[in-house]
Formats: C-alpha cells, structure tokens, sequence
C-alpha cells in the first residue's frame, strides 16, 4: 500500500530550503517553482515541483496525490513557473489515466525511492495497473501561455 502524503513539519522546512533555493536560481532534479491562483481564495500560492520531460514535451505531476497545488491547477488550469529572475506563464491541461501513465511509469523508472513510496506501482509494473492508480497522482502536460 502506498504511503499517504503527510505535510509534516520536515516537508514544511524541506519546502522552505528549496523555494529559498529556487528565488537564488538554484535548481535541483528540475525543481521550479509553481505559482496558481487559489481556487478559493485567488490569492497566488506557490510550492517547489519537480518538472519532467518526457518524449519532448513538459509536465508536472504530483507523486503525493491530490494535494492542494493540484486542486488549484485544475481550477485555474494557468500558473506561472519561476527560478531566480526566470518567470514563465505556462497553461496546464490534466492528462487522462490512460495518457498519464507513460508519464508515471517513466517519472517511477527516474524517482528517488523517497518519492516510490508514495505510489501501489512501480516503473517494472504493468502498464494496465499504471492506469488504475493514476487517478492518485495527477499529471499536467504544461506549455508557455
């Protein structure tokens, strides 16, 4: 069973360290920073995320399910991506089961064992079981607004 995402006060510092990190240009593993529009609120929130490439083309997604980031994406389906004084507007569109597993199994295959635990599969298992726990780790194709 995958473990639940838990926002403890070791992510909560981890967060801190990298967006820290990312305002100084730093990146690491392709982390940047998403900045989305709240879906209540509209006031704009911002969280480190790891961007994947895959077959040419660029996405976001989310190993701890379906987190606060994903909602407001999904609302919004806009955000911005910044790294030290690099800013892009970029549009998001949610990737079905079907088109997101590619995405997952490739992301698995490349993941720290950390970020493994958070998923029922792996990148060795088949792509039918990938599709049915996509649903938990939503995926986002991003291109430049």
């Amino acid at each position: 069973m995958a473990k639940q995402f838990e926002y403890t006060f070791v992510f909560k510092v981890g967060n801190f360290v990298t967006k820290s990190l990312l305002a100084l240009g730093i990146s690491f593993n392709g982390s940047t920073l998403l900045t989305v529009a709240g879906r209540k609120t509209g006031v704009p929130r911002s969280t480190p995320i790891s961007m994947v490439e895959f077959e040419g083309q660029r996405y976001v997604q989310s190993p701890f399910g379906n987190v606060d980031w994903v909602r407001n994406l999904r609302a919004a389906g806009k955000a911005a991506l910044s790294r030290g004084s690099r800013h892009e507007t970029i549009v998001a569109t949610e990737l079905s089961p079907e088109q997101a597993a590619p995405v997952i199994k490739w992301t698995l295959a490349h993941a720290p064992k950390m970020i493994q635990a958070y998923f029922d599969v792996t990148a060795a298992s088949p792509l039918e079981d990938v599709i049915r726990d996509a649903p938990n780790h939503a995926v986002f194709a991003v291109r430049a607004a």
